[in-house]
């Protein structure tokens, strides 16, 4: 049975093989990044703010 079903699944791959084409883009392929190097830009703004709340209290009254 899984010989038969092998040998179709051959002979339906033979049948399309005249229809497949594999053509390269005419653009650049382009992956965009930006959100990882946002999170760190955040990161590293909220830590900024937090040492300048604690070195500077009389700025920021409560």
């Amino acid at each position: 049975m899984k010989r038969m079903m092998i040998m179709t699944a051959g002979l339906a791959g033979l049948a399309l093989g005249g229809c497949i084409q594999v053509k390269a883009p005419d653009k650049p392929i382009e992956i965009n990044l930006n959100v990882k190097v946002q999170q760190e830009v955040v990161v590293k703004l909220q830590r900024d703010a937090q040492d300048l709340i604690q070195n500077n209290p009389e700025l920021f009254p409560q």
